[in-house]
């Protein structure tokens, strides 16, 4: 394995555009969620003709008031300035709970409530009162299995990639893919080890994390994030940062990753060879990084300066987005996470308005291919509803070589 390093701007690379302020609207939808994700259930389930006995009313109200003033305090006390991890805990709860409410709710109310009518099944109040525990019902479910979905060891999701300018000495390469651990207030230590001995057993030549480690610096998610030291590469474990990374100290992880012995592609690339063939394994950081402030950190393609050009280019990069500059700059596949493939269904709606990609494999202009994972671990709200956490096993290929070798 080379070391090559820049962290020079590419000549002639433009700098990003300067953001513009959203609309007006769009600045005022963090104090909107929280009220429409809390009053639309409670109209659903308490005031849409079920005609409750009277506790059952006032209370339900009174809880719905609870979950509508408790969530953004105490999201605001977890995730804000005192980082009290049992908040965040309470927080992201409640904001999963509320999510899943809301979405049923919407959709059982209306066209659970029209297929009633339309069958003849019962009256107003016998047709409130079925929505509303066919709303409950669906959401404990879901919340439950989405519960045990995100605190689960992922499975290991296994795919062949065929790179045309894969050289036939590098058939076979093996390159293993986590990202989006997102260690946090949760303790998943035992989690974290149990992920790295399934990494270890795919036996990778390539073991790559694409950022959003923590959430929390390195000092405080140290004892997670640990067993990451134990995972075993022939060639190479190679790490880049994410957005996450940027909102605690994000020079703190690349130090720490660095520790565990982990190599931080930070706008630079290596050079993997294998069976007389040379591929070039480049990371760049998050997108969001020159907006942190942080001196020497940004995404720009200086790090594949020096790279001979007719090499293939495995490009780490956090969002599936930065694809259109690896598009432009031949790269022939990018690994991306980031998106969570949603994380709780139909938020995987919201996501696609931000990435080009949520999941999978995906081609981008003539020669690009980007791989999105639909993360390791999970954000917040500990729930994954149709959306299930995975550990990537991709086996590059050759055109030079039959596929079943």
């Amino acid at each position: 394995m080379t070391d090559t390093s820049s962290t020079r701007p590419a000549e002639g690379e433009a700098h990003a555009p300067r953001r513009r302020r959203p609309p007006r609207l769009v600045r005022y939808i963090p104090m909107i969620a929280p009220v429409l994700l809390w009053a639309v259930p409670c109209g659903v389930l308490l005031y849409s003709g079920q005609h409750w006995p009277l506790p059952v009313t006032p209370v339900g109200t009174a809880l719905f008031v609870l979950g509508l003033l408790g969530m953004p305090l105490a999201m605001a006390r977890g995730h804000g300035r005192r980082q009290q991890d049992r908040a965040a805990i309470v927080g992201d709860a409640l904001l999963g709970t509320s999510w899943v409410l809301f979405t049923w709710s919407v959709l059982l109310g209306v066209l659970l409530r029209a297929a009633l009518a339309l069958a003849g099944v019962g009256e107003g109040q016998d047709r409130a009162r079925i929505v509303t525990w066919a709303v409950l019902g669906i959401s404990a479910v879901l919340l439950g299995w989405g519960y045990a979905e995100a605190r689960r060891v992922p499975r290991v999701r296994r795919l062949d990639v065929r790179l045309p300018r894969l050289g036939a000495g590098l058939d076979g390469t093996r390159v293993v893919l986590v990202t989006d651990t997102h260690y946090g207030p949760l303790d998943r230590a035992r989690w974290s080890a149990r992920v790295c001995e399934t990494v270890n057993a795919l036996e990778a030549d390539l073991v790559c994390h694409t950022g959003d480690i923590a959430d929390g610096t390195a000092e405080r998610r140290r004892a997670q994030a640990a067993p990451l030291a134990t995972v075993r590469a022939t060639r190479a474990r190679v790490y880049v940062t994410g957005n996450h990374e940027y909102y605690s100290e994000a020079q703190g992880w690349v130090d720490l990753m660095d520790e565990l012995g982990w190599e931080p592609l930070r706008n630079r690339h290596l050079l993997l060879e294998r069976g007389g063939d040379t591929l070039v394994v480049a990371g760049v950081d998050d997108v969001t990084a020159e907006s942190s402030g942080l001196p020497g950190h940004r995404a720009h393609l200086a790090a594949l300066h020096g790279a001979d050009p007719d090499l293939p280019v495995l490009l780490l990069a956090h969002q599936p987005k930065f694809v259109d500059r690896a598009a432009a700059a031949g790269v022939d596949l990018q690994l991306s996470g980031h998106t969570h493939g949603g994380q709780i269904w139909p938020f995987h709606h919201l996501v696609r308005i931000d990435q080009p990609a949520l999941a999978g494999l995906s081609r981008h202009g003539a020669r690009t291919l980007l791989y999105t994972s639909r993360g390791t671990g999970f954000w917040g709200p500990p729930f994954r509803v149709f959306a299930p956490s995975e550990i990537t096993l991709l086996v590059l290929r050759s055109p030079h070589l039959p596929t079943s070798r």
